[in-house]
């Protein structure tokens, strides 16, 4: 039996990286995340975009590990904020940020700022780069809501406990995954960029690497 090919998932974020996977298959690919490799390197964010950060995520880890890399960025850009906290989403309330001191932050940002003013989206550009380091395709999708004035649900990662899709008048913590897999950001760059994923991974012409 031939060998699956294998696509990395450039990142050492569990919660993402399960949420990367369950939107992957079943598609013939075999997947891993950074965790499965003891020699990967951090790459540092440097990128001024969503768009620069999943590039350098995807080609610097590539050529390093000599595998095929998908490197994803995103976060949450707040209309009354400026599109704050954007590419900084993840280290908001600084370098040692975790879920709970960034959204701490985000609502003392927004204290005061009544409801039809907290509109924001969640941004997610999600690049695949071969085992050369080549960026071979990319794509980028939003996804629309607006910030509650408290978490509630405890699904999700991140700021989903204070994104509320509003159509569903639920926080993308209390829909859960199942309604996340379709409506999120992540989800829809991901169907997105699939066909060519796999399409790439399965041309004869690139060798399939057993990393």
């Amino acid at each position: 039996m031939a060998e699956r090919p294998v696509l990395v998932l450039g990142t050492h974020n569990q919660k993402k990286g399960i949420e990367l996977a369950e939107l992957l298959p079943p598609h013939g690919l075999e997947l891993r995340t950074l965790d499965d490799f003891p020699n990967a390197v951090e790459v540092e964010e440097t990128g001024a975009t969503f768009a620069e950060n999943a590039r350098l995520k995807a080609t610097v880890q590539a050529q390093h590990l000599d595998a095929w890399v998908l490197g994803e960025d995103s976060g949450i850009a707040v209309d009354a904020l400026d599109g704050r906290p954007g590419v900084w989403s993840a280290r908001y309330a600084g370098p040692h940020a975790t879920d709970r001191t960034n959204n701490d932050r985000l609502l003392e940002e927004l204290h005061g700022v009544p409801a039809k003013r907290r509109t924001a989206h969640y941004v997610c550009h999600a690049a695949l780069a071969d085992p050369a380091g080549n960026l071979q395709t990319e794509r980028e999708e939003i996804c629309r809501g607006r910030i509650l004035q408290e978490p509630h649900g405890t699904g999700g990662f991140g700021y989903d406990p204070l994104f509320e899709i509003v159509e569903y008048h639920r926080s993308f913590g209390q829909l859960g995954s199942a309604v996340k897999s379709v409506l999120s950001h992540r989800s829809r760059a991901l169907r997105a960029l699939l066909p060519e994923v796999v399409r790439l991974l399965s041309h004869p012409a690139f060798e399939m690497r057993s990393v």
